[in-house]
């Protein structure tokens, strides 16, 4: 049998492929970039890219040790057998504050703001919509703890998926407080599950020893039946008066915009460098786990990852494979694509270096394909027609002779005699 694609990963094909679903459509991908470019880019976020490994250590501190991404999830790279400690990535804003850090970002303008896009990767069971390899858009704002800041990377992300087509998605917003409002938490959390020791998971039973607050994200359906067996109270009930003020503030930003949001006090980050602001954006459409996107606010990752100062930040990522399915379900469809603007082909064998010569030089102002070998001209229109060209024209003797083309608009029939030195003009008016 020929050897197939890697379990959990994907081919991303051309239009016109059999089978062609949404998320396996290489322009759907393209698109979704560049539209996450054109409404970050306008909000003053530049591009950065960084490696797609990283060293473990800064996975691990980036992402958290009790995580089941770390604990489960992470490719490790090895070469020549004498490093192990490369992990592939499994999310981009380790990587993106290792850089800041590392190249001295902070003497940039404050806020800065950055944005990416890439593979991501993760040892998870392959379901549809998760991947082993995935893509990720990543927005990411360093050096601010503004709480309008916050409240303008949630109105980024809204408006990043409407630019996109999708209406019926929703914020869910809440607050994971200061880190003594979280230890106050997590020692309610440990005083509440210990009695119910026997009734937990293993992984519950991890996460209570760890890290409490995660037993609220935790998978197991006999842990979320304790949950709300218990009346756990929610984290916003615990927050200090700064990250009080600091939530009211973001709600009262979002409001003065109009950006849909509901409260959710069951949203968690259970990680230390997390501060205050969480949300997640969720779309009912892409099953019964709904969440296409998290974000949140993570002030001391860059102390995390050896900073000596603390260096407040913010962002959100999401899955592009996801959004897909979300779009879908929601029958967006992606404007057309654009066949060449000019598909020449010479009727006669000595001439196909002319019609070769004549295609590549108007390529500076749109896309011009060329037929290989001689055409007839009810091939040639044919062939023009699969391709999507808006102008063909054929080359004989006389045209050669002449040095002009005739294009025929292949939708209107309309024709027009141009000189081959006037075709660049014509293509940049007309095509």
């Amino acid at each position: 049998m020929a050897i197939q694609r890697p379990k959990g990963t994907q081919d991303h094909l051309p239009d016109g492929s059999p089978k062609l679903s949404l998320d396996t459509r290489a322009a759907a991908f393209q698109y979704v970039r560049q539209t996450a470019q054109r409404v970050l880019e306008r909000a003053g976020a530049q591009f950065i890219d960084t490696p797609l490994f990283e060293e473990a250590d800064l996975v691990k501190r980036g992402v958290g040790g009790s995580t089941d991404i770390v604990r489960k999830e992470m490719f490790t790279v090895y070469y020549f057998g004498d490093h192990g400690g490369y992990i592939l990535r499994p999310e981009g804003t380790a990587g993106l504050v290792r850089a800041y850090l590392q190249n001295g970002l902070k003497q940039l303008p404050a806020p800065l703001k950055l944005w990416t896009h890439g593979p991501m990767f993760r040892a998870e069971n392959v379901q549809k919509g998760r991947l082993r390899q995935f893509h990720q858009v990543d927005y990411e704002v360093i050096g601010s703890a503004d709480p309008l800041v916050d409240a303008e990377a949630i109105a980024l992300l809204v408006d990043v998926v409407r630019a996109l087509g999708l209406k019926q998605v929703k914020v869910k917003l809440g607050s994971i407080g200061d880190p003594e409002d979280r230890a106050a938490y997590n020692e309610y959390l440990r005083a509440l599950f210990t009695p119910h020791l026997d009734r937990l998971s293993e992984d519950g039973k991890a996460r209570l020893e760890r890290n409490p607050m995660r037993i609220l994200d935790g998978k197991a359906p006999g842990d979320q039946e304790l949950i709300a067996e218990l009346n756990v109270r929610p984290m916003l009930d615990f927050l200090g008066t700064e990250a009080a003020a600091h939530f009211g503030e973001v709600q009262a930003h979002l409001d003065a915009w109009g950006v849909p949001y509901e409260t959710d006090p069951s949203i968690v980050r259970g990680l230390d460098y997390y501060r205050r602001t969480a949300w997640e954006l969720h779309h009912e459409g892409v099953g019964a786990k709904s969440a296409l996107c998290g974000g949140g606010r993570y002030d001391g990752l860059a102390q995390e990852l050896g900073s000596k100062e603390a260096v407040p930040g913010i962002g959100w990522a999401f899955g592009i494979e996801r959004l897909l399915l979300a779009m879908e379900a929601d029958g967006v469809e992606l404007p057309p694509s654009r066949g060449p603007a000019l598909y020449l082909a010479a009727m006669d064998p000595e001439n196909v270096p002319l019609a070769a010569r004549i295609a590549m030089g108007a390529r500076d102002v749109a896309r011009v394909e060329f037929a290989y070998r001689a055409q007839k001209p009810g091939n040639a229109f044919r062939d023009a027609e699969r391709r999507g060209a808006t102008w063909a024209a054929l080359i004989g003797s006389d045209e050669a002779a002449r040095g002009v083309l005739t294009l025929k608009h292949l939708q209107s029939g309309e024709q027009r005699e141009v000189t081959a030195g006037d075709l660049s003009n014509f293509l940049s008016e007309n095509a």
